[in-house]
């Protein structure tokens, strides 16, 4: 009467994604994507020196491009890209770091570089970045099987 539910994949079966993981990891690329275009945009609604402008530009860009095409990726049905979320993590974490590592200041009474409110959006979107990304990295990583290729079926 009662079928069995087993975790183990039928033969042939893609194990790249568990049921109902693809959708939280779109979403969550999407959110990532949109807090890398916060950061790209936020030197503009914040005082800041131009070593913040560029970094910021740059960074928040890059994280904007990579989770979006991780969110197309996932959207046209395809695995996600674990390597390009960790880089999203990394990106994230220079984010964090940059406030302080940019211009030399290691402190927090360093702040005359950047505005105290750019300071604040960045770190506490490069926390959320990190954490997020890291998170969509970890789980689209564990679905492959060792030892076959990722693309393998």
């Amino acid at each position: 009467m009662s079928e069995s539910t087993t975790n183990e994949p039928a033969a042939g079966e893609s194990t790249t994604h568990r049921q109902g993981e693809p959708d939280s990891q779109k979403w969550l690329s999407g959110v990532i994507s949109l807090i890398g275009l916060w950061m790209a945009v936020s030197p503009f609604v914040y005082p800041q020196a131009t070593a913040m402008l560029w970094n910021n530009l740059l960074i928040g860009s890059a994280i904007f491009l990579l989770a979006g095409y991780n969110y197309y990726r996932i959207t046209t049905g395809h695995s996600t890209s674990t390597g390009v979320m960790s880089l999203v993590a990394l990106l994230a974490l220079w984010m964090i770091v940059s406030q302080w590592a940019i211009s030399g200041e290691v402190a927090m009474s360093g702040l005359e570089v950047a505005g105290t409110g750019l300071v604040w959006s960045n770190v506490l979107s490069g926390i959320v970045a990190a954490v997020l990304s890291a998170y969509i990295a970890y789980a689209g990583g564990r679905g492959v099987r060792a030892g076959t290729a990722a693309g393998a079926r």
